[in-house]
């Protein structure tokens, strides 16, 4: 993306803003790890899309390994999955998730195809906030196949399209799963988008074995 690509990206305003937080990062950053500490709590999450169609490509018969090789078609139907799934929720409920739409254009980028096709679609939600969160070791599995350059490329590449599309990241340092629930949960009461109460909420809770109400909207 050009200088005067981001500077009309800039200018281009959001139909509906929401009360969605996006939690994302480069792979294997503790990011699902962190949206499933947000379930327990009861918040509304949304899981990641990508590894949706990964996982349904390999329940037909196909390897990890093919699904990443036919990578234009495989980050096509990503980012159309992903579109279906925003389209579908309320902008006013508070929730999380697990990646987001924009996190489409690196994939975009890398693999040749036209990011405007994404860009168009970006502009039809505008999120609360946007978290990052910092890399922790690479640990491969079943739906992962990328080396660690890899995934520091695409670490900074989320930083700079959400920069690009005006969002003030918040990069969430490497801390023990429960912290880093503690520390989203603090910037979100900071910024008044979640009650001091459901912040405070997470301490206690890691004491108590009591469930936390369902936080779906706001």
């Amino acid at each position: 993306m050009n200088e005067r690509s981001q500077h009309d990206v800039r200018l281009t305003g959001f139909e509906v803003q929401t009360n969605w937080h996006v939690i994302t990062g480069g792979t294997c950053c503790g990011k699902t790890t962190l949206i499933d500490l947000l379930a327990e709590q009861g918040f509304q999450t949304v899981p990641e899309t990508g590894r949706q169609v990964i996982e349904r490509e390999v329940a037909k018969g196909r390897s990890v390994e093919e699904v990443f090789r036919d990578g234009a078609t495989c980050a096509r139907m990503i980012m159309d999955l992903q579109l279906r799934t925003e389209q579908r929720l309320r902008a006013t409920d508070l929730l999380f998730l697990d990646r987001a739409l924009p996190g489409c254009l690196p994939f975009y980028r890398h693999l040749g195809l036209d990011e405007n096709k994404v860009l168009a679609e970006c502009f039809h939600h505008r999120y609360a906030s946007v978290f990052i969160l910092d890399l922790l070791p690479l640990e491969l599995d079943g739906a992962r196949i990328q080396d660690e350059a890899y995934t520091v490329l695409l670490d900074e590449a989320l930083v700079y399209y959400y920069g690009t599309l005006g969002y003030d990241v918040v990069r969430v340092p490497v801390l023990p799963p429960q912290q880093r629930l503690e520390f989203v949960l603090e910037k979100l009461s900071e910024q008044g988008l979640v009650s001091p109460l459901e912040a405070g909420a997470t301490s206690s809770c890691s004491h108590s074995s009591t469930p936390s109400r369902e936080r779906g909207s706001k």
